[in-house]
């Protein structure tokens, strides 16, 4: 994937915490190719270096995947499966500022990952196959959101593990943050 840098059409949405669809297409490439090119820079003994009960880099490469994979899988499915099954938004999205908010403080009351968004070890040598199956649901998702207009993104919802059900829009917003807090996880975590 191509990497991109943040452009001034981003840094100024972000300042009003709306994104438009192209908007979050662009953060979504741009945040996950950030992520995976930090993994994949890493030497073995960062790849693998976990300080106590917290996850190593693929460990977390490999919950991110899971994140993004099971979203993949649910973009595949036909819009109206999703109003069949949650129904349809009953409040306006939130702006960016104030789902990261709401994630933050469910992490802060103790939210954690559980279930199928558990990570297992990932080898050193496959950490490449792990980052590109990584981007590959990415792109995927990019392209599903194409067929998506900016209403049907406040309209269709989604359950979050965490968040409970949230607006499609909603939900690319917290996997373009997911991307950006656990690549400063790893950050923090290997500085020191």
């Amino acid at each position: 994937m191509k990497k991109e840098k943040p452009n001034l059409l981003f840094q100024l949405l972000n300042l009003i915490s709306f994104m438009n669809k192209e908007v979050i297409i662009r953060q979504l490439k741009v945040n996950h190719q950030s992520f995976v090119d930090q993994i994949v820079s890493l030497n073995e003994t960062a790849f693998n270096f976990s300080k106590e009960g917290k996850w190593n880099a693929g460990q977390t490469l490999d919950h991110l995947a899971r994140a993004v994979s099971t979203l993949r899988l649910a973009m595949l499915l036909p819009k109206q499966v999703f109003a069949l099954l949650y129904g349809k938004a009953n409040r306006p999205s939130k702006d960016y500022e104030g789902l990261v908010a709401k994630y933050q403080q469910k992490l802060a009351a103790g939210g954690k990952a559980h279930g199928r968004y558990l990570p297992v070890n990932i080898p050193f040598n496959k950490r490449k196959k792990n980052a590109d199956a990584l981007q590959k649901s990415v792109i995927t998702i990019c392209r599903r959101l194409n067929g998506y207009s900016e209403t049907a993104l406040d309209t269709y919802i989604l359950p979050h593990p965490l968040l409970g059900k949230i607006t499609m829009r909603e939900m690319m917003y917290f996997t373009i943050y997911h991307a950006q807090h656990h690549l400063q996880i790893v950050k923090r975590d290997l500085a020191g």
